[in-house]
């Protein structure tokens, strides 16, 4: 019997089993796909994401494979730098493959020893008191304790628990692909300048090695299980641009509408969603990935700690309450991000509006900060103005802050050196530094590193370490 099975190995699944494997918890991983996609498409992997993969020491395999850019942008397509001064030590996006991100996330979770099985797909489920029989394609039958659902957008677990996903089916459609042209650089640039001052869903520019990434209208909505041609992009660019650019040779081709749909719960008993089973937008703004990156984040330590046995009894509850308002917070942005590229009077008068307003660094930074997660603040009742958001990386005696934190445990960074974590040794970590570039005492944070705690007298610490990590070990 595993402890944990989750359906899907894409980023979130990956990611999942690595996290709770930290805490040994036993892993079975079902993959339904026996190959890697056979198409490479670039993903952006925002700040937040980028801090949370330096928290676990994996930042730098990912570097390896990815290129670096401001952070800027990113919101409605609006050309504005990124703001002054942002508050992490990782202030750019980092575009990499995606199937190499999944390779990478799966490598990690197979080194920590979590068990991956490709060509596995879950078709069934019932679950008791004491766990989850998961039922596969070919009969098999398998027991864990929980079982996450990861499986994507068509999620399997989410229609076999009857969780329903409300929100808006596709509008409109948009195909995006890498594929090369047969035109100069400067006739493209010219023209892609007249089409975007009516057409803001329309680009096409330069992705090194002689390859253009180009994202073109549809045509109309159809079924996203099917890959558009070749032909299907020649068409739209001769009817948006009047010239279809000589495109050939594509790498990859594919179609995204603007569905929007959040699961109305991540959690029926003992299974959970995660990822885009749990919330679907369309990519505008590059959050999709990271957003459920970031859940497995949320959900791993407090699964673990409910299977370890010391988890507070509204622990894992707090997944949903904490991710939940999230994910609705992205959807509402991507909503409003695809107004803005609407075509319509009123739309464009609204976006050359907030382009003006976005001069203002406040304004520029407020919805950055949406889009690169930094600003997130979960509600951990009144206190500091850091209560409930991340701590960024900052300089400590032992190198740096998320050096400290690749365990996944939680970690007390006491500047007094007069506190003591006591009887949660065992799960949470203590580090003295008087030097710490913090602007407070002392710092109770969290396995995914945001601030439980800000203080300096130990009995309220006690009250918020059994908050957050249970009873104290005898």
């Amino acid at each position: 019997m595993f402890d944990v099975i989750i359906a899907g190995c894409g980023p979130t699944g990956a990611m999942l089993a690595a996290e709770l494997r930290l805490h040994d918890v036993r892993v079975l991983v079902l993959e339904k796909e026996t190959e890697p996609v056979s198409f490479v498409r670039i993903v952006g992997l925002h700040v937040r994401s980028l801090e949370l993969m330096a928290m676990r020491g994996l930042l730098d395999r990912l570097l390896e494979h990815g290129r670096q850019r401001p952070a800027a942008g990113f919101f409605a397509a609006i050309a504005k730098p990124a703001p002054k001064g942002l508050d992490t030590a990782h202030a750019y996006l980092l575009g990499i493959p995606q199937p190499v991100i999944v390779r990478l996330l799966e490598e990690r979770a197979t080194e920590l020893g979590a068990q991956v099985r490709h060509g596995c797909a879950v078709t069934g489920l019932e679950q008791d008191g004491e766990g989850v029989t998961v039922e596969l394609g070919d009969g098999e039958q398998l027991r864990a304790r929980y079982l996450v659902g990861c499986d994507g957008a068509r999620s399997t677990v989410r229609t076999l628990l009857g969780v329903g996903f409300p929100g808006e089916p596709s509008r409109t459609e948009t195909l995006m692909g890498e594929m090369k042209v047969g035109v100069p650089q400067e006739e493209i640039a010219a023209k892609v300048t007249e089409i975007h001052e009516t057409t803001k869903s329309f680009s096409l520019g330069p992705f090194g090695e002689g390859v253009y990434r180009v994202v073109v209208p549809a045509a109309g909505v159809s079924d996203r299980a099917e890959p558009p041609t070749l032909e299907d992009f020649q068409q739209q660019l001769r009817a948006i641009a009047g010239t279809d650019f000589g495109v050939h040779s594509p790498r990859w081709l594919s179609r995204f509408g603007d569905a929007t749909r959040l699961a109305e719960r991540y959690r029926v008993g003992r299974v959970l969603l995660a990822g885009d089973a749990a919330h679907i937008h369309p990519p505008i703004g590059g959050q999709g990935l990271n957003l459920g990156v970031q859940d497995a984040f949320n959900l791993g330590w407090k699964l673990a700690a409910q299977i370890r046995g010391w988890a507070p009894e509204t622990l894992l509850d707090s997944y949903q309450a904490e991710r939940h308002p999230v994910a609705e917070d992205v959807l509402d942005n991507t909503r409003a991000q695809m107004e803005l590229l609407s075509t319509e009077p009123g739309p464009r008068a609204v976006r050359r509006l907030l382009t003006e307003l976005m001069d203002f660094d406040e304004v520029n930074r407020h919805l950055i900060e949406k889009i690169i997660a930094i600003g997130i603040r979960y509600d951990f009742g009144e206190g500091p103005a850091l209560l409930g958001r991340r701590q960024r990386d900052i300089d400590v005696k032992q190198g740096r802050l998320y050096g400290l934190l690749h365990h996944g445990r939680g970690l007390l960074l006491d500047r007094t050196e007069r506190l003591t974590v006591g009887g949660w040794s065992d799960r949470v970590d203590y580090v003295a530094d008087p030097t710490a570039a913090l602007d407070v005492p002392c710092v109770l944070l969290r396995p995914d590193g945001h601030v439980a705690w800000i203080g300096e007298d130990q009995r309220d610490l006690d009250d918020h370490l059994f908050r957050w990590f249970g009873a104290p070990a005898d």
